[in-house]
């Protein structure tokens, strides 16, 4: 049976929501206000996934830049894009200022 990439779509943004303890943004964020797939705290997610298993997985730079204009709309002060290649495991890419944010929170741990 095969199902729409919607379905996958929504089963990943729900799963992500979960992990993070954020929320799915409504319509994926398909409406004028709200942007996104997933809002936690000061980040917005952007979720991209595969829908049967694969060993990679394209990348984009549109997603980040429009992902990041969207964080700016939305007042998130972080992003990133949340991938999976169709496995369920995921994998957050992020810019190199927010990665050495992060570096310098783990450090201070």
């Amino acid at each position: 049976m095969n199902k729409p990439t919607r379905y996958f779509s929504k089963r990943q943004e729900s799963h992500v929501a979960k992990t993070v303890g954020g929320r799915r943004v409504a319509n994926s964020g398909a409406t004028k206000f709200s942007k996104g797939d997933v809002r936690v705290d000061n980040w917005l997610l952007e979720c991209k996934t595969c829908t049967k298993p694969q060993s990679t997985f394209t990348m984009h730079k549109e997603w980040f830049d429009k992902n990041k204009e969207e964080a700016f709309a939305m007042g998130a002060d972080y992003n990133a894009v949340v991938f999976d290649f169709g496995d369920g495991e995921q994998f957050y890419a992020v810019d190199e200022n927010t990665f050495k944010l992060l570096l310098k929170a783990t450090k201070e741990e």
